[in-house]
């Protein structure tokens, strides 16, 4: 009680900074975790690796992240959350610093091995602590205002980081973002309060919370269309590079499209949502399914591979929005339980399908793993349709 008054009397300023160092502080993991999706030719030849091989820097961390998100969550669910926070800031800083001057592959593989460290405990305690931050009737904006980091790592931080990786060379792209992770630090470290544990998580908790219809079906929705969009994003610059024949320079400029995109989208969906949830869901699994089945024929030309990034990354833009809001909504009475739950489930399936994109590249070609998470896509939007009102009820708490 005595610590929620004494964050709770602290300056407005002070209070939506400190909601901004938790923004900042995904966004720097998202970022990290995501990057080699950009870099990944240039990754690979540095290592003398395939593109399918390199995809292991993708798998790996979302597979560490899957287990670290229950593990340290439950480990740590009495410890000062303002201190676990900045010790894994801390972790990720030493993490992109490695990567940055890794001499081999497995070098790089132990960076990305603290990445995924740092998304399942950092992602799972940081998100839920709006509450504690601002008084009751802001908690719905600063929590927007914290998730909002998840789509702009992914639409905005990949291409940014291309950018810099095709300027200076992949490792300074890695460097920047290890001093990004420092300034966070010590933002975390000015800006947050002492948190001491409240909401103590426990495996019967989360197990508990399986149980719900409504964590089932945001469980399927979010793997068929996380495995749709990692499966064939990831492996994206290949494409734009071997099929599209574009320069690496013009691949990073694409990619800034689509991160534009992928914003206007994260907003047009949070819109989207208040009125229909089921629908909005529903329509970027079909637009993520329209562009990468066209891509094959249409992303020949330049302008055909903008314009269908375009429209991908306007459909991205609003995944994480929707399965986190059903996830939360499913169960309202467990909030980090269900961030726990989501950040699991979404990085256990971005690992797979960095995984399984990488054998049908390697196998067959990166026009193939387009059609293949296509077609993933449109499952998604099936299920959620024949779901009907029993998946509109689930985002309203109901099912």
């Amino acid at each position: 009680m005595s610590t929620t008054t004494l964050t709770r009397s602290r300056p407005p300023v002070i209070e939506w900074l400190a909601v901004t160092s938790l923004m900042l502080g995904i966004f720097a993991i998202v970022t990290s975790e995501i990057l080699p999706i950009g870099l990944l030719t240039d990754i690979g030849a540095d290592f003398g690796l395939s593109d399918g091989i390199t995809g292991l820097t993708m798998t790996l961390p979302g597979i560490v992240a899957a287990i670290a998100a229950p593990a340290v969550t439950v480990a740590t669910a009495r410890v000062d959350r303002r201190v676990m926070l900045c010790l894994l800031m801390a972790v990720l800083a030493t993490a992109d610093v490695l990567a940055a001057v890794a001499g081999s592959y497995g070098v790089m593989l132990v960076s990305r091995v603290l990445v995924g460290l740092t998304i399942g405990g950092f992602w799972s305690i940081g998100a839920g602590l709006a509450g504690r931050l601002v008084p009751p009737a802001s908690v719905g904006t600063a929590t927007a205002v914290i998730f909002s980091a998840v789509p702009l790592g992914s639409v905005l931080g990949v291409p940014a980081g291309t950018f810099i990786g095709h300027l200076a060379g992949w490792r300074t792209a890695f460097l920047v973002l290890a001093a990004l992770a420092v300034l966070v630090l010590g933002a975390l470290l000015v800006l947050l309060p002492p948190l001491p544990a409240q909401q103590v998580t426990s495996p019967r908790v989360l197990l508990g919370l399986l149980r719900l219809s409504g964590t089932r079906t945001a469980l399927l929705a979010t793997f068929l269309i996380v495995l749709a969009h990692f499966g064939t994003y990831t492996y994206v610059t290949p494409f734009l590079q071997d099929v599209t024949s574009l320069p690496p320079a013009a691949v990073g400029a694409v990619l800034l499209a689509y991160g534009a995109a992928g914003i206007a989208g994260n907003f047009l969906t949070g819109r989207a949502m208040a009125v229909n949830p089921r629908a909005a869901f529903v329509a970027n699994g079909c637009l993520i399914a329209a562009a990468t089945l066209l891509l094959p024929v249409a992303g020949r030309s330049t302008a055909g591979a903008i314009v269908l990034l375009v429209l991908w990354g306007l459909a991205y833009g609003g995944v994480p929005v929707c399965s986190q809001a059903w996830f939360m909504s499913a169960a309202p009475h467990a909030p980090e339980g269900a961030t726990v739950i989501f950040t699991s489930s979404f990085q256990a399936t971005f690992a797979l399908g960095a995984l399984l994109g990488g054998y049908v590249v390697d196998a067959f070609s990166v026009s193939t793993v387009m059609v293949c998470g296509g077609l993933t896509a449109v499952l998604m939007a099936g299920y959620l349709s024949l779901r009907g009102r029993a998946g509109r009820a689930s985002v309203t708490g109901d099912g």
